[in-house]
């Protein structure tokens, strides 16, 4: 039994050790606190998960399912928008699936409780350097998932990650009694309703405040968070002592700058006594390999390594899917050791598959908006579909790729979802409803003709006929590399593993260079193959169809192997893998 040691019992240390321990791995989980403590202690964070977290929680068993099926958690099922500038905007989408909010206090104490029950070796230690470099003597992987003292140093700061030096908010974060803000049928942001939605108002120069229903220590609660431009009109919270200090100086913030909320916080309390936030956070990524003073290696989780500013809503949801890429990767290590190799790529894959693109994006929202930018914002207001594709950057940052970024882009996005709104059916659903067929999942490669390697993932694909041997897939006519393969004479289907998510994720999202980290040899006409797939056809364009919205493409395949395995399946916006039914 591999023995494993995890320092820190927050949103990533406690659910990775308690995957770990549910996967046959000896785990001692290290915090400074007991659950109780943590409990009773102040409050840490404004989490909201996002309906991909909240797969990620459920797939490691460490969601908190007891809570969602009582009803004590809301479901947060869409985000309200309102941007004050010389002509306000304001708008509101739904989330794809609903979010939730429970304190990380519950959170935390709960796994805590939870892996002790289960026999896990829980100890309350400060860990200091010192104590690191015993720890890993004594176990094969020591996993660092707390930034805080000393142990937050070991990492080296990645400066091409890590565009700033500073602080770029001052935050201030108030736990409230429900009725002080704004219960679902009352009025909230002027158009009415509210209680399941995040509230996000954003006011040019002064900065932010968002506001969400929770579940806290004490029973339902609502969170706000202020967000300030640091030096700016918000940059009020020095001289605050005391949690009402603070509670009285939000509401005075909120009538001179978001006088739209005041009302609706108007009978505000906080919920108890730890229920108040105050920090400035320096947006940070740094290396996941830390370097002891006996030359032992630790390897770095969560805010460690990726520290995000809460403007998005990101930080609880990176912890969790770092913890899940990290469970996966230990998991597949089997008896291998645990060098800096391993532990490099491990958060490269977590890094590419995730952490890049909610990292880029939260740091993009920091910065005044572009004019692209504003237009889009301002555009969704009367288009739906772009509403609701701006929204969905909050549960997967990677779908605001590139048209969040990019002018061009924005411009040829915005077109695709106005025609969206005037579809047949709802677009939203009936895609919805087509992803009740489960599929496979492939990558389509081809090579350009100057040379890049060029690859896609798709879903579209079938056989057509076995005399002659042709196959099909369907690229989207905006999909950006459709130009290579119109010029190219051969394409290759990859049919992915159930181990090759990462790799499904990283074809799907626009990249410099998707192949980054991925394993290829070279096929028919250079056309890169990638290894570990089940089976890989390498097939010559005999045809290519007009389809609508998307273009139909024939290969005859030319040459084909298959290594078999269990497949990646892809179903109801989910991956899946496959398992035997239960009747056979």
């Amino acid at each position: 039994m591999r023995k494993i040691a995890i320092i820190g019992a927050g949103e990533s240390g406690a659910q990775l050790a308690l995957g770990l321990q549910r996967d046959g791995f000896a785990v001692t989980l290290l915090s400074d606190r007991s659950a109780a403590q943590i409990r009773t202690g102040k409050v840490m964070s404004s989490q909201c998960m996002f309906p991909t977290a909240l797969d990620a929680e459920a797939q490691m068993g460490t969601a908190l399912t007891g809570f969602y099926e009582s009803g004590s958690v809301p479901g947060i099922t869409s985000i309200r928008l309102r941007v004050d500038a010389d002509e306000p905007i304001e708008w509101e989408a739904p989330l794809d699936g609903p979010a939730r909010s429970i304190d990380q206090r519950i959170k935390s104490a709960l796994w805590i409780e939870t892996f002790v029950a289960a026999g896990g070796d829980f100890r309350i230690e400060k860990v200091t350097p010192r104590m690191l470099e015993e720890l890993a003597h004594d176990y094969e992987l020591v996993i660092v998932s707390t930034g805080k003292g000393e142990i937050g140093q070991i990492f080296p700061r990645d400066k091409a990650k890590s565009p700033f030096d500073r602080p770029q908010r001052v935050l201030a974060l108030n736990y409230v009694t429900p009725d002080g803000g704004a219960a679902a049928g009352s009025s909230a942001a002027g158009t009415g309703g509210g209680g399941d939605a995040i509230r996000m108002s954003m006011v040019p120069g002064v900065g932010e405040f968002f506001t969400f229903p929770g579940l806290t220590v004490s029973g339902p609660c609502r969170m706000m968070v202020f967000e300030g431009v640091v030096g700016g009109p918000m940059d009020r919270w020095t001289d605050v002592g005391t949690p009402e200090e603070q509670l009285e100086r939000s509401l005075g913030i909120l009538r001179e700058h978001f006088p739209h909320e005041a009302e609706n916080f108007s009978g505000a309390e906080l919920t108890d006594d730890g229920a108040t936030l105050l920090g400035r956070i320096t947006p940070t990524v740094r290396s996941a390999v830390g370097e002891l003073g006996n030359g032992k290696l630790v390897f770095g989780l969560g805010d460690a390594v990726v520290l995000n500013d809460p403007l998005t809503g990101q930080g609880s949801n990176n912890a969790t899917l770092a913890a899940k890429y990290y469970l996966d990767a230990i998991v597949r290590r089997g008896r291998q050791p645990f060098d800096r190799s391993w532990m490099e790529r491990t958060f490269d894959e977590f890094w590419r598959g995730w952490g890049q693109w909610a990292v880029e994006w939260t740091n993009d929202l920091l910065k005044p908006r572009r004019d692209h930018q504003k237009t889009l914002l301002s555009e969704a207001a009367d288009h739906p579909a772009l509403a609701a594709s701006i929204v969905s950057g909050f549960d997967d940052p990677r779908t605001s790729y590139p048209w969040w970024f990019d002018s061009a882009a924005a411009a040829d996005f915005m077109q695709a979802r106005k025609e969206e709104d005037t579809s047949v059916f709802d677009v939203r659903d009936f895609r919805s409803a087509l992803g009740q067929y489960a599929t496979g999942v492939t990558v389509v490669t081809t090579v350009a003709a100057d040379g890049r390697k060029v690859g896609l993932t798709a879903n579209s694909f079938t056989s057509v006929s076995m005399e002659p041997p042709l196959v099909l897939w369907c690229p989207s006519k905006r999909a950006p590399s459709l130009g290579d393969f119109e010029d190219a004479t051969h394409f290759a289907i990859n049919i992915l593993a159930s181990d090759q998510h990462v790799l499904s994720r990283q074809f799907a999202t626009p990249a410099t260079d998707k192949f980054a980290g991925a394993e290829t040899t070279e096929g028919i006409a250079g056309v890169p193959l990638l290894n570990g797939a089940v089976a890989t056809f390498q097939c010559r364009t005999v045809s290519r169809h007009d389809a609508g919205d998307h273009v139909i493409y024939v290969g005859e395949v030319e040459s084909y192997k298959h290594d078999g395995g269990a497949p990646l399946v892809f179903h109801a916006g989910k991956y899946h893998a496959t398992a035997s039914h239960p009747d056979f």
